[in-house]
């Protein structure tokens, strides 16, 4: 028999040992129990008997071995373990939280099925400036609250006093800090809501004295930890990051240094404040709000909530993915990518320091966690347009009665190739409309002198072209398209040929490396001939078309990430907003075709990937709600900054041709409010249509233009760029077509 026997019952943890065994003491200083097997091993040679074991386990109640289950023990090995545990579990999530040797804790984040999904390594974290050691926020103690969103953990937290941990070691003679007392103090608290996989978490911390930090780290999780590792099939960091498979986020695939570095990035940058990561079809999201203020002192500048996303955790050098939360922010770009802020964080006695945040987990990719908090937060109101969408047409005919006509040369701008005696299609339209304006009178004496400028019209004896003339432009047509049609159903880049635009790919191929290769295959080049495939062949009868077709949309099929929608100037593969809505028109074009309903479901997915590229909220002072991202890369390696800049015309062109061929994303997608987002990008794009008075426009690659803007020779036009730092416009100058399209296709609705 055994001398002495132990049944201890630590928490919801029971460790069953003999005073003989290695189990003896499982709370020592860095002691983790081994796991349920391997302590089964271990008792069954205690003393070498059998039964030994068997009466330990005898003497242990039912209910104490159900909970003496692996689940309950800790995952995470970079940490000591005090042998206390607590968990919020709801069916949806399961948190497992844990006593570290200094107090509570880290936790361990799991899906319904038991899958580790992501460590929150601590409740806080501060580096002083002047101490090199960083400090942990930890709880002597907790409580546990019933509340009506769920079951809820408070944890009153301090920071690690480290000479108290140094005293009475071997370091205490020859190591001094002079930090007495803990330099944070306050509450965390954690909820999870009763129905749902999410947990809310609330930093409410405070300063003890007078202290100069170079962090303050608020959420900090490390995703895959102790389980899948560095492995994911997608990650998003919306208007910077997406990554597929093993690339790396600030990777040198869509840009090269010093830009590729975007692990911190500006706060402005980023276009949903969330983080999202997937595996094997489980997602998981960090969400916080961008316009908290995190913590200010007196009348000195707040700072906001600052997002940290390595995906690897080449920050922490782990094997892992990290998305944290800390202060100070990059209030300017140059302190981008700063997880020790060298310009530190001033604090005061008693000054506040609070972070609100979100971790939740979503079945699906990333674009399902994206879509997940949309549909848990809503679309935001794009609030009133800059004027009503027909003074918006009223004030455009002025500027084509006025700044937009050259007396003697016709309409346009000089930044368009010269205005030309050619009568645009909305003056036509809107002189039709209002038959008695003013203006209509004005414009009709300018429509009069461009007709007259035109070419007689063809002789009567020109007979149009005969149907089977007709049928046979529509094949060879088509058959030029198929040239580039691969075997297996995708579209190749051809560079030099086809896809030429503009030297940008010859330029950065000689000084740097290909933005692509030719031959490859990507989205937007597979699914923009999709349509045209479709229309030759009902009209020509032809189902060699149709079958060609029906082979892009299949190759299209396992495609995740939108690609190639701007590769005239971007790196192929990067992700790219147009291809997106290319992707969502063409598979439901697909769908009306051939009744699949993979192609409308993957229809809706496309849509849906318009979403991280889009400002779904705006810092305060600075407007840019429903801006766009064109992509997530740069221009010719180095120049546009595509992570910093918003483009307007492209989401417009999506949204203007899905009006014109009647999709309505709202009824094809009603969990989305896509007609809510058809305003806000129409509004956004009013926002930005120009005002010389404003002086809030430079030219970029066309200096002679800024005399032109300042006499308001652009007027009622929109710039190409928009930055998400500074709040100024730049580039060229967009006539406002696609404005125009967009305003008449939110009045059709509106009238019905």
């Amino acid at each position: 028999m055994v001398d002495v026997v132990d049944v201890v019952e630590t928490g919801r943890v029971h460790f069953v040992h003999c005073v003989h065994s290695p189990l003896a003491h499982p709370a020592k200083l860095g002691y983790t129990p081994p796991r349920p097997r391997e302590r089964m091993d271990i008792m069954a040679s205690c003393l070498g008997h059998a039964v030994c074991c068997l009466t330990l386990l005898a003497m242990v109640p039912a209910a104490a071995q159900d909970n003496h289950k692996e689940k309950n023990m800790p995952r995470y090995q970079r940490t000591s373990y005090a042998g206390e545990s607590v968990a919020l579990d709801n069916g949806h999530l399961r948190l497992v939280m844990f006593k570290r040797l200094g107090g509570w804790g880290w936790g361990e984040i799991y899906t319904p099925e038991g899958k580790l999904m992501a460590v929150l390594d601590h409740l806080g974290e501060v580096m002083l400036r002047d101490q090199d050691i960083p400090m942990r926020l930890e709880a002597d103690t907790f409580r546990r609250e019933s509340t009506p969103e769920g079951e809820r953990l408070v944890f009153a937290v301090r920071a690690t006093v480290v000479s108290e941990k140094l005293k009475g070691t071997s370091f205490d003679n020859w190591m001094h800090y002079p930090l007495k007392a803990p330099c944070l103090v306050g509450e965390v608290s954690i909820t999870l809501l009763a129905d749902q996989p999410l947990l809310k978490i609330a930093h409410r911390l405070k300063a003890t004295g007078n202290y100069y930090a170079r962090y303050i780290r608020g959420p900090w999780l490390r995703v895959g930890e102790a389980s899948f590792g560095v492995a994911k099939d997608d990650s998003i960091l919306p208007g910077v990051e997406w990554t597929v498979d093993d690339e790396w986020s600030s990777g040198p695939d869509w840009f090269k240094d010093p830009w590729a570095l975007r692990a911190v990035p500006h706060p402005n940058k980023v276009a949903i404040p969330l983080m999202a990561l997937s595996h094997e079809g489980t997602g998981i999201g960090l969400s916080w709000n961008p316009n908290q203020t995190v913590t200010r002192w007196f009348n000195y500048r707040g700072h906001h909530p600052q997002p940290v996303f390595a995906t690897p955790n080449f920050i922490d050098r782990m094997n892992n993915s990290l998305f944290g939360l800390m202060v100070p922010d990059a209030s300017i770009e140059g302190h981008e990518n700063e997880v020790y802020a060298e310009q530190p964080l001033e604090l005061r006695i008693d000054q506040r320091i609070d972070f609100d945040s979100e971790i939740w987990l979503t079945r699906g990719r990333s674009l399902d966690v994206v879509t997940d908090w949309v549909k848990r937060h809503g679309l935001p109101d794009p609030g009133a347009p800059r004027w009503p969408f027909e003074e918006t047409l009223d004030r455009i005919a002025q500027a084509y009665n006025t700044n937009f006509w050259h007396e003697g040369k016709g309409f346009g701008t000089y930044q368009h190739g010269g205005p030309r005696p050619r009568v645009p299609a909305f003056v036509r339209q809107y002189m039709a409309e209002h038959p008695d304006a003013e203006v209509t009178k004005a414009l009709q004496a300018k429509v009069d002198w461009c007709e007259a400028q035109q070419e007689k019209p063809r002789e009567e004896s020109a007979a149009p072209p005969s149907a089977e003339e007709t049928r046979a432009a529509l094949i060879a047509r088509g058959k030029k398209i198929l040239e580039n049609q691969r075997e297996d159903g995708g579209f190749f880049f051809d560079p030099d040929g086809l896809h030429y635009r503009k030297d940008d790919f010859t330029v950065a191929r000689a000084f740097i490396e290909p933005m692509g290769l030719a031959g490859d295959a990507a989205l937007d080049l597979s699914v923009t001939p999709i349509r045209d495939l479709l229309d030759i062949a009902e009209k020509t009868g032809d189902a060699t078309f149709r079958e060609a077709a029906h082979k892009a949309l299949e190759f299209c099929m396992p495609l995740t990430r939108p690609e190639a929608g701007d590769f005239w100037e971007t790196p192929l593969h990067a992700p790219n907003l147009f291809a997106a809505g290319h992707a969502a028109i063409a598979f439901y074009t697909g769908y009306q075709a051939f009744g699949d309903p993979r192609y409308k479901e993957k229809a809706i997915y496309w849509i849906r990937a318009i979403l991280p590229f889009t400002h779904l909220w705006e810092p305060k002072g600075m407007p840019m709600l429903y801006n766009t991202k064109p992509c997530l890369c740069s221009s010719d390696w180095y120049f546009a900054n595509w992570v910093r800049d918003h483009v307007q015309w492209e989401v417009l062109a999506v949204f203007a041709e899905s009006a014109r061929l009647g999709f309505r994303w709202d009824e094809i997608d009603p969990e989305i409010d896509w007609r809510r987002f058809h305003e806000g990008i129409t509004m956004a794009a009013m926002r930005w249509m120009v005002d010389h008075t404003q002086d809030n426009w430079r030219p970029h690659n066309l200096p002679d233009t800024l005399e032109g803007y300042r006499r308001g020779e652009y007027d009622m036009c929109f710039p190409d760029t928009h930055n998400s730092t500074t709040g100024n416009y730049g580039g060229m100058f967009i006539m406002p077509d696609a404005i125009i399209a967009n305003i008449r296709a939110l009045l059709e609705r509106k009238d019905k």
